[in-house]
């Protein structure tokens, strides 16, 4: 189980290739202040893909090429399926791809655990 890391990695890989393909990565950083919310995903500034791609992707990316600490949970794949409209490719795609995150989260935490 050594390699949730580089599972992890790819994850973050397949979602940010998701946002790419249906078009729902942004070319413009958002505002400054947009990013800095303190509501979780930033639901007051930012739709949940610009959430993604500013603020989950690099955060995670970061902490696997550091090495630093995984999340002890993770809980993304309960927001994404209330925001996200079922039905529309991306947003299976990207549920699939957010529960096997957490998923991953949770494994690691519990090798972490013994």
């Amino acid at each position: 189980m050594h390699d949730i890391p580089n599972k992890i990695a790819d994850v973050l890989l397949e979602v940010e290739a998701s946002l790419r393909v249906h078009g729902k990565w942004d070319e413009s950083k958002p505002k400054e202040n947009d990013l800095r919310s303190s509501i979780p995903f930033c639901m007051d500034t930012l739709k949940f893909e610009q959430w993604l791609q500013w603020i989950f992707l690099p955060t995670m990316k970061d902490t696997i090429e550091k090495t630093k600490p995984l999340p002890l949970e993770s809980a993304i794949f309960e927001y994404a399926e209330e925001y996200l409209r079922e039905g529309d490719p991306l947003t299976d795609q990207l549920l699939r791809q957010l529960k096997y995150f957490d998923d991953l989260i949770s494994i690691q935490a519990n090798i972490s655990e013994h």
